[in-house]
């Protein structure tokens, strides 16, 4: 069992967090120094950033699991405690988005977590306007050969 997922997805769920807390902690201070009296224009940029904020964190982390590992002809997903295997053969596509780096594995027949899972890779320098991922790569591959087989 090989985890294909990045350790650090705690801070990847945690940056919502300290971006609204930021804009939060910024409306405070215009508010307590009066200075949205002078130039009210201040607030209205803040209230566009949180919710220009909101929808990108929204449809960025909206399926985004905890873990992925990779168990041989499987897939074990886990989210919030739960858990869910996910057959190779069920892969129907894997798409890799490197700003932000993350793998989206459309699947055949929606599982526990719907029929789209996304999860972010490990961290890796990716150099190019079309980065690779060889964790992509492989699952594309495998997912292939289980798909076929599976056809016969």
């Amino acid at each position: 069992m090989k985890r294909i997922s990045t350790p650090y997805t705690f801070s990847v769920k945690m940056f919502p967090f300290l971006f609204f807390g930021f804009l939060a902690f910024f409306a405070f201070l215009l508010v307590a120094n009066g200075a949205y009296k002078t130039n009210p224009m201040f607030l209205v940029v803040l209230g566009v950033m949180a919710v220009i904020g909101y929808f990108s964190t929204k449809t960025s982390l909206q399926n985004v699991v905890d873990e992925v590992y990779d168990c041989g002809d499987f897939l074990l997903v886990r989210k919030r405690g739960e858990e869910d295997n996910i057959p190779l053969s069920n892969i129907m596509n894997v798409n890799f988005n490197g700003k932000p780096a993350r793998i989206t594995l459309t699947l055949a027949t929606p599982g526990k977590f719907g029929s789209e899972i996304s999860f972010a890779p490990p961290p890796q320098i990716y150099v190019g306007a079309y980065p690779k991922n060889e964790i992509a790569g492989d699952l594309i591959a495998r997912a292939g050969q289980a798909r076929s087989a599976r056809a016969f």
